[in-house]
């Protein structure tokens, strides 16, 4: 791999561990262009990994005790700051903020211990972040300013003359401005998306927020189109396994378009050849065409209650690349033998030609196997009736070796929204996932698996999924989270296994603790990214693992499909890493990125939602369960699945103290609530802005 200029001055600089001179370390260096050496230490110290003193000489800033953060959020006296290393995040007093304000990347000082923790002070502004918001309008007197979203602890006034015309209650988008006189921040509105009581008004501003494209340019949507409209020609078929004949179905929600897998299973004399169909969307989106940066771009689909945000244009999401049934259609697969014993004996990857006998949907799958389908749905999946009567078995002992290999089953909150014609929430749901839908995620994890290991035994560039071991101090938490609630901790220390975390979660099963336990064991693990190195995946207890499943919605998958589409066309090793050694490191740190942001703004999103759908139901009570708890008071979900706060402070004569673990107890009437309590509760106000919902006890 080509080592970078910036990463050879660095290296050479750490090698050194001292202040040195620009002319010295150029010398060091060994670089031989004199002008990328200066343009490489003039990078290196805009971003704040270098201090040049005087312009004379370099040293490190980590070896003058400067920590590279970004500010996270802050409030009118203070912030706090995320240090890029991942080490604790650190208190920043206003008066040290030197006007750094949320998204801001900055070096810091004076780095010391308080009492509630570290704390730090800005030495300077590395990179400032986006100066624009979003938030709602809100009067206050004759004065108007802006409530921001997000990281904003406080409301930013609008300019003089800066309202365009926005009102008390508007939904906008606005450009931060400060006074340096004043020493304040004002704003001013750029535009105005419409009431912020609407959740779908909301879902505008936060695509806007994380700066995610909702619409495709003309040209691009021109592009797709006419590779939509490009029949499979005889020379395409020719060159490719043709299953046609296959009894193969796409397994997916009832509201899914983009269809980018489908299955078979066939029994053989020692177990099952398990077949995976992957849209081969690597065959219509080139590398370096206008279509393929605009998905590197993206990075990823992201889904909302009431869009869906394709990475691809619909035109080959929806349409070419959409493994639609009863339609020949390119696919990538992984034909692999598994034995009885659910071993991965050998696999074959191929460039195929399909024809889906049945467009499958969960909800009937599960009645397939559940025996409960009537004549109707029976006679629908009779085309694949072999490969259902062999998925189930296959499915069977692959889920027990998942299980005996110590894959972590946590379980998690999904909420499923039901939105009316004007596009307001109405309905709020927990999203039960049944067999059919395990068994798709098995046989993906297998061809993942397989994927990744043939890369691996390759030596060549790649992508893998990555996830890495917990570390020792949020081990520690768990373990003392864990004692707490009375489970046996024996295991939970550093150099843990899967197996450890498993039992843990086994054991809170069926009590009160099972949801804390899953969401501390998922804060305990590192997140799962993208990698150019094969680093394993410990929650999935696997050596070799990538994302090749769904190139129609992630381009992390659409990367190694054309890095894997040259593999299996006979290009040698030596030139797959020439043509994608660099590739595989950027695409495995922008899909990380792009992930990160969809998911937040996913999550941010169904708050607005559920808030939306709770501000119709002011004032009713319902039974709930404690799920956290804070120093200010408990979260307490309800049966649909929706969570709210009471606060504890605005009760009269009580007083709640917390005891850091699942309980607070009011010192004056000795009353007590825990983790698992079941308690009764009135909404008491929504707020689709802000996407919060508040209750009271009764």
């Amino acid at each position: 791999m080509k080592i970078k200029t910036k990463d050879i001055v660095l290296d050479t600089l750490q090698k050194e561990n001292r202040e040195i001179s620009r002319d010295d370390l150029f010398e060091l260096t060994h670089i031989n262009d004199r002008t990328s050496y200066n343009l490489a230490v003039s990078e290196l110290e805009s971003e704040g990994d270098i201090i040049l003193i005087k312009n004379r000489t370099v040293v490190l800033s980590e070896a003058l005790g400067y920590v590279k953060a970004t500010i996270l959020r802050s409030s009118r006296y203070f912030s706090f700051a995320r240090p890029e290393d991942g080490s604790a995040d650190l208190f920043i007093p206003c008066e040290k903020m030197k006007d750094a304000i949320p998204g801001d990347i900055v070096l810091l000082n004076d780095i010391h211990e308080e009492e509630k923790g570290p704390a730090a002070g800005v030495f300077k502004i590395v990179k400032k972040g986006d100066r624009i918001i979003t938030g709602m309008v809100e009067r206050y007197k004759s004065k108007l300013s802006v409530i921001p979203d997000g990281s904003f602890g406080y409301s930013i006034p609008i300019t003089k003359g800066g309202e365009l015309k926005a009102r008390d209650g508007d939904k906008v988008r606005a450009a931060l401005m400060y006074d340096y006189h004043e020493r304040k921040l004002y704003c001013r509105v750029l535009n105005i998306y419409g009431k912020a009581n609407s959740a779908r008004i909301c879902a505008d501003a936060i695509l806007d927020r994380y700066g995610i494209p909702s619409s495709f340019s003309k040209g691009l949507r021109i592009s797709a189109r006419r590779l939509s409209e490009q029949p499979i020609t005889d020379e395409e078929i020719a060159g490719r396994r043709d299953l046609r004949d296959w009894d193969i179905l796409t397994i997916d929600s009832a509201d899914a378009k983009d269809l980018d897998d489908a299955v078979s299973v066939t029994a053989t004399k020692n177990g099952w050849l398990l077949g995976v169909h992957i849209a081969d969307v690597s065959h219509y989106v080139k590398e370096g065409s206008d279509l393929d940066k605009e998905a590197f771009e993206r990075g990823t689909s992201v889904y909302f209650a009431d869009r869906v945000i394709p990475m691809l244009p619909e035109e080959l999401s929806n349409g070419c690349c959409s493994l639609n049934s009863g339609t020949d259609k390119l696919t990538f697969s992984a034909l692999m033998n598994i034995d009885r014993d659910g071993n991965l004996c050998d696999f074959e990857f191929c460039k195929s030609i399909i024809n889906s006998k049945v467009r499958g949907v969960y909800s009937e799958v599960n009645e397939i196997l559940a025996g409960d389908a009537d004549a109707k749905l029976i006679e629908k999946y009779s085309p694949v009736k072999k490969t259902l009567d062999e998925a189930v078995p296959l499915f069977d002992v692959l889920k027990q070796n998942a299980k005996k290999r110590g894959e972590l089953e946590i379980e998690t909150t999904e909420l499923k929204f039901v939105l009316d014609e004007a596009g307001v929430c109405i309905d709020v749901s927990l999203r039960n996932r049944g067999k059919s839908e395990e068994m798709i995620e098995q046989f993906m994890i297998m061809a993942n698996q397989a994927a990744g290991r043939l890369a691996k035994e390759k030596g060549i560039p790649f992508v893998y999924r990555v996830h890495e071991k917990p570390e020792a101090e949020r081990i520690a938490t768990l373990s003392d989270l864990a004692q707490a609630c009375g489970f046996r901790v024996n295991k939970i220390k550093p150099g843990l296994s899967q197996r450890d975390l498993a039992e843990l979660l086994n054991a809170s099963k069926e009590t009160r603790y099972e949801k804390l336990m899953s969401m501390q064991v998922l804060r305990t693990m590192a997140k799962a990214r993208y990698d150019f190195r094969p680093l394993g995946h410990f929650g999935l207890s696997l050596e070799d693992y990538c994302h090749f499943t769904s190139p129609i919605r992630r381009y992390p998958d659409t990367s190694i499909h054309r890095i894997l589409s040259e593999l299996v066309s006979g290009v040698s090793i030596e030139e797959i890493k020439r043509k994608y050694e660099d590739f595989a490191e950027e695409s495995s740190k922008q899909s990380s990125e792009r992930e990160v942001r969809a998911v937040d703004a996913e999550r941010d999103t169904e708050k607005c939602y559920a808030a939306e759908y709770m501000t119709a139901h002011i004032g009713e009570k319902y039974h709930g369960i404690v799920e956290g708890i804070t120093a200010k008071g408990i979260f307490v979900s309800i049966p649909c699945g929706i969570e709210g706060f009471v606060n504890l402070t605005r009760i009269e004569n009580a007083f709640f103290e917390y005891n850091g673990t699942t309980t607070t107890t009011d010192k004056r009437s000795g009353i007590s609530y825990s983790i698992g309590d079941k308690v009764r509760i009135k909404v008491t106000a929504a707020s689709t802005a802000l996407g919060t919902v508040d209750f009271e006890l009764i």
